[in-house]
């Protein structure tokens, strides 16, 4: 009777041992922080020859959640808000398929060129981000049992963007992602590890719901067409924006557009834009320039000279843009 109830005990024991929740250190997750793209575009291309770079800049991403906001700190002082275009610009900057234009530290760059009397930066984007952190938060939770204990840590963030085509100033497109990271710790009989405060893990969240986004947004980007113009002309050659940085060489093929008539609908009161419409090619014979910015490439045209004679005479081409060549004129 007494190696039975011996035996009874030390399986009780073993059962409720069993039963607890056993950690041997803390540990934190969160989901894998790398740019993803999904395969078929990135892949098409990348496949590209040319692979025309789009001009991108974040104009703004704030906090707007109590999180993080002190009396103690002014509008601009969003520490949250910059650390979220700091993460955004390099998820877009490793694709190495854009030129990002800097917008969050703008009036520090201008008053560097200010003081060198050079003159103020004017290179518009095509594209504009703009976001913010609707939810950003943390929680704690634990388990007590009868021989442990445990202790878990979360972070939680909500962030929101809007994509804005600078030509026409039209949303065109706009999601939202969410992101945590965790990180949980116990013991058994007073051994094991025990977890402290851990503010890294806000920043795994935000970075997390960034990421999450990363795809869509660059996604986006990479069907939107490129965009160029034409500057002037110089010894029968055109002169148009652009150049090396934007993955241009010499033997690219480029469809000259001429823009739709703007009409206003009556029923909406908006002033809309007729499709535009193709009316030459220009092949590159040269590139020109050292930064972005200066950048140029000297153009001849081999399909429609006579739709540009009056462009050409005039040196006026306010209504002309290029785009990438594509079959037929």
């Amino acid at each position: 009777m007494k190696k039975g109830t011996i035996w009874c005990l030390f399986l009780s024991l073993l059962w409720l041992l069993n039963g607890c929740a056993t950690i041997d250190k803390p540990e934190v997750k969160a989901i894998d922080n790398k740019p993803q793209v999904s395969p078929a575009p990135l892949q098409q291309n990348l496949s590209a020859k040319k692979g025309l770079k789009r001009k991108v800049a974040i104009a703004r991403f704030t906090n707007e959640t109590k999180y993080g906001q002190s009396f103690f700190l002014d509008e601009q002082k969003d520490r949250i808000g910059k650390q979220a275009v700091d993460i955004l610009t390099n998820k877009l900057m490793q694709t190495d398929k854009f030129i990002m234009l800097e917008r969050a530290d703008l009036d520090k760059l201008q008053k560097e060129l200010a003081l060198g009397n050079a003159a103020p930066l004017r290179n518009m984007a095509d594209y504009l981000i703009v976001g913010s952190i609707s939810e950003f938060g943390r929680k704690d939770t634990g388990e007590v049992g009868i021989f442990s204990r445990t202790k878990r840590q979360t972070a939680f963030a909500k962030v929101h963007i809007r994509m804005i085509d600078i030509y026409t100033g039209q949303v065109i497109y706009s999601e939202d992602g969410e992101g945590s990271a965790f990180s949980e710790a116990g013991t058994v009989f007073g051994v094991g590890g025990r977890a402290g405060y851990d503010s890294t893990l806000n920043d795994k969240a935000l970075e997390a719901a960034i990421t999450n986004l990363a795809s869509n947004i660059i996604e986006r980007l990479l069907d939107k067409p490129w965009r160029g113009y034409i500057l002037g002309q110089e010894d029968n050659q055109l002169i148009i924006s652009g150049g090396k940085s934007q993955n241009i060489n010499a033997g690219d093929v480029f469809t000259v557009y001429q823009e739709g008539k703007k009409v206003k609908n009556p029923q909406t009161n908006m002033e809309m834009t007729l499709p535009a419409k193709k009316i030459a090619k220009i092949q590159v014979t040269a590139t020109l320039g050292e930064t972005a910015e200066k950048e140029v490439s000297l153009c001849k045209v081999i399909e429609g000279e006579r739709n540009l004679a009056d462009y050409q005479a005039k040196n006026d081409y306010s209504r002309l843009f290029i785009g990438e060549a594509k079959e037929g004129l």
